[in-house]
Parts: C-alpha cells; structure tokens; sequence
C-alpha cells in the first residue's frame, strides 16, 4: 500500500537518488547535472515557505517517488500558476504511485491557491505521462519542436495545462 505524504528533510537523500537517476540517464528532464541533498533541502523550505506541495510517496515504507509544485515562471503575474514534476525510482514504476502523487498534488495546488497547473513533458516516444496527465483533466496546450539537446539528440516538449479550483483571484 502506497502512502503520498508531505516530504520531510531526511527523505532528501532518497530524493536525490531518483533524481540523479533520471539526469544522468535519461533525457526526461533537461537538467544535465544532478542536485545535491542541498539543492533539495533548498527546494524544499522554498516550495514550504509558498506554500506549495513537495510530496513524496512510500512503498513498503521507503521513498519510491516524489512530485512538487513549484512556480511556472519566475514574473510576479505568474504566482497564481505551477508547474508539476513527478518521478519514481525506476522499480516503482508501473504500480500507481504516479496517479497518487498527481491527485495529491493536485488537489495540495489547489489547496494553496494556485489556478493553473502545466506540464512540461519531454516528447520522447513514451507516452506514459501524457496519458497520465490527460486522465487528471490536462489538455494539450502546446509543443516546443527541439528545445533541448542532452545525450546527443534534440529533444521537443509537449506542453499540457488544467485549471486547478482554487481561490486565487479571477
């Protein structure tokens, strides 16, 4: 049984694993260098002090994934609209924490005021998050033909977006 809770600071090391996994072997995300437990600890009291979600999920009592919310863009016009990441540890993949992570992100977004949710999804033949997040109410939005270069190939971004209910002003 999977439990989606807020992450704490010593899930941070766990956290850095998966995500070193994916800079380092994947081309998911953009990020070329992985982060340290510092640049997590950071991330974390930033997205804490928003009041944003930074969420991890357990199975069989240990970190399998993470998802937060963190600000689409940096221009103050923006602080109503987040953007979302989720990864699991590749052996947890496939079972339902990605649905888990994304529900309660979801809603921990909407709880915190935002109006917008995007998805910034690396177009690399899988189509597993897309379906994901179609499944959540996010509709295609936009496509960024060769935006990224890593592991010697361009790669597109598919751009999906769902309004979130929340309280933000409209």
């Amino acid at each position: 049984m999977a439990v989606v809770r807020a992450a704490r600071p010593e899930d941070l090391e766990t956290v850095t694993g998966i995500g070193a996994h994916y800079v380092l072997n994947t081309v998911a995300t953009f990020a070329e260098t992985p982060q340290t437990v510092a640049e997590w600890r950071q991330r974390l009291d930033d997205l804490t002090e928003r009041g944003l979600p930074f969420l991890v999920a357990e199975a069989d009592g240990e970190v399998a994934g993470y998802a937060y919310a963190g600000p689409w863009r940096p221009k103050p016009a923006y602080r109503y609209t987040v953007e979302d990441t989720i990864y699991l540890a590749p052996e947890h993949t496939g079972k339902g924490l990605g649905t888990a992570l994304l529900r309660a992100l979801v809603d921990g977004s909407a709880k915190a005021g935002m109006r917008q949710m995007i998805a910034v999804i690396a177009d690399t033949g899988e189509t597993g998050s897309q379906a994901l997040h179609r499944r959540f109410g996010f509709v295609e939005a936009g496509r960024l033909d060769d935006v990224g270069y890593k592991h010697g190939r361009w790669i597109a971004t598919t751009l999906m977006q769902r309004s979130l209910a929340s309280a933000a002003p409209s």
